[in-house]
């Protein structure tokens, strides 16, 4: 694995970063991007701003070769409250106006680049997700949730549909009638529950999440990139498609993979019996 940056701790650079005034954090470090909603006196609430900014980032870190494995979580005691309903109110997210349009592009919206990034997505759910932030929890590849989080799909409660990506992953993550049962009556399901589900991989104690969303993208990012995007790329694809053309794109995918020196260097380590040192190339 080539060295890690030089710069920062990332704690100091999320410092440093909060009193400047950002809505969502950035930092890289040993190729691990951390995305942090940062409005915590809101609960983490999104903007109109915050979709643009957050948005933009998750490109940022898609885009960078350096980036193996991308974080995302949040700053105080909620993840992501949902959508700024004060704000909304107000006519100042970034919506207004999409009930009257027949031509909505959603295409670079946060739920939809979520879903086409090539890059592996961990949330962090260092508290509860209601609502934008269940969906937008519920859009990262992985979740590791704080022993005391819940996930509240409050949707119908409020009159709406899940709007980001919810009636879409919960059928695919949960079958059918039990992510009808939770959308249905608009439940909050606690960490544990969200568990047994298998909606997040492990709950940890809240101090504890940070290392353990750290940990796993550190392990991630120790693999060869190329063939983890490839990876994410194949299942992605296996959602909507048959058995046998999904097997031939597989081998679409392995045999350009054959030729990286990735592949070389993983077997080269393997017969060698050393860890692998991968260069995205």
């Amino acid at each position: 694995m080539a060295p890690a940056d030089s710069g920062a701790p990332v704690s100091q650079s999320l410092a440093e970063a909060s009193q400047s005034g950002d809505e969502v954090l950035y930092e890289v470090s040993d190729h691990v991007a951390t995305l942090t909603l940062n409005r915590p006196d809101r609960m983490n609430t999104i903007s109109g701003p915050m979709l643009q900014q957050l948005t933009e980032l998750l490109l940022k870190a898609d885009r960078d070769r350096d980036v193996r494995c991308i974080i995302l979580t949040g700053t105080g005691r909620a993840f992501c409250a949902g959508l700024d309903l004060r704000g909304a109110t107000g006519g100042s997210t970034g919506l207004e106006g999409a009930s009257t349009s027949t031509d909505i592009d959603l295409r670079a919206t946060p739920p939809t680049v979520l879903f086409n990034l090539g890059t592996p997505t961990i949330c962090a759910m260092n508290g509860s997700a209601a609502g934008y932030g269940m969906d937008t929890a519920l859009g990262c590849d992985i979740r590791i949730m704080a022993q005391g989080a819940k996930m509240a799909a409050a949707f119908t409660k409020r009159g709406i549909v899940p709007e980001s990506g919810g009636t879409w992953i919960l059928p695919r993550l949960l079958g059918w009638s039990k992510a009808a049962e939770i959308i249905f009556t608009g439940r909050t399901l606690t960490a544990a529950d969200c568990v047994e589900m298998g909606l997040a991989s492990r709950a940890v104690p809240e101090a504890e999440v940070a290392g353990a969303a750290r940990a796993m993208a550190l392990e991630i990012a120790a693999n060869a990139p190329l063939a983890v995007q490839a990876s994410k790329r194949l299942m992605r694809m296996g959602l909507s498609e048959g058995f046998d053309e999904h097997v031939h794109h597989v081998f679409l995918q392995l045999l350009p993979l054959l030729r990286t020196a990735d592949a070389m260097e993983g077997m080269k380590a393997f017969m060698e019996k050393r860890p692998a040192e991968f260069t995205g190339r």
